[in-house]
């Protein structure tokens, strides 16, 4: 199993920043691909960034340069720094390890951009 705990969602206003963390533990591979993923009510869940260990990187179209991602190998951890935040932007974020059998994911966290 593999434990993922997310954390740095909240409140803020449209034009604002967050950076969400996500650690990973357990029998996780540090070779493995993390992600972000969102779900807003009523929608599906959608693929936010993704990266690899040696820091390819691929991004959902809306992200358009506003969002980053990174990871830190020797911590399990990876990160998305989210900039000029719209209210569309409103959702579940959830941290996402794919494994050979099996996809991990974290409890997400909560991100409200306020109009």
């Amino acid at each position: 199993q593999v434990q993922l705990v997310e954390s740095g969602g909240g409140l803020v206003q449209a034009g604002g920043s967050l950076r969400l963390s996500c650690t990973a533990s357990g029998r996780f591979v540090s070779g493995s691909l993390m992600g972000w993923y969102r779900q807003a009510p009523g929608k599906q869940r959608e693929l936010v960034a993704a990266i690899t260990t040696i820091g390819t990187t691929n991004y959902g179209d809306y992200v358009k340069g506003r969002f980053a991602i990174s990871r830190d190998n020797d911590k399990n951890t990876v990160y998305l720094q989210m900039n000029s935040l719209k209210p569309e932007g409103t959702a579940k974020y959830y941290c996402n390890v794919p494994a050979r059998t099996t996809t991990y994911w974290g409890q997400g966290t909560q991100v409200t951009v306020s109009s």
